[in-house]
């Protein structure tokens, strides 16, 4: 009554119908996962949105003005003086060693000689 191809074909058949529903069922299962992230993403930037306003809210110079008045005691602030200021090189600034070309071929340069030395002693390497 049926044929070797007729069997054949509707394996085949089945097979593609079976195929189909799987790649369906996965597609979908992939849409599910991409929505349910996208959700979480968009939380998450909701959140950092509301972070976002809680720090200008909490950092506003008027607000921490009135809280510096208020702690004043407690934190032992003061108003900054002009003669406080100074400029970097009034300080003297920072002596410069000398460097010669010898010691930068032999990579022995350092700020001071107790450098070129590693104080740190472990059992493993020997001074």
């Amino acid at each position: 009554m049926f044929r070797t191809s007729d069997v054949i074909l509707i394996a085949v058949m089945l097979s593609a119908a079976a195929f189909t529903y799987k790649t369906k069922h996965d597609a979908q299962a992939m849409m599910n996962r991409i929505e349910a992230l996208e959700t979480r993403i968009q939380l998450e930037k909701d959140a950092i949105d509301v972070l976002k306003a809680d720090w200008s809210l909490l950092t506003q110079p008027a607000r921490l003005e009135k809280l510096a008045q208020v702690y004043k005691d407690e934190l032992g602030l003061d108003v900054i003086k002009p003669e406080q200021i100074e400029e970097p090189m009034a300080l003297g600034g920072i002596p410069f060693r000398k460097v010669t070309v010898e010691e930068l071929i032999a990579g022995t340069y350092a700020l001071s000689g107790e450098e070129l030395q590693d104080p740190t002693v472990t059992g493993g390497v020997r001074p």
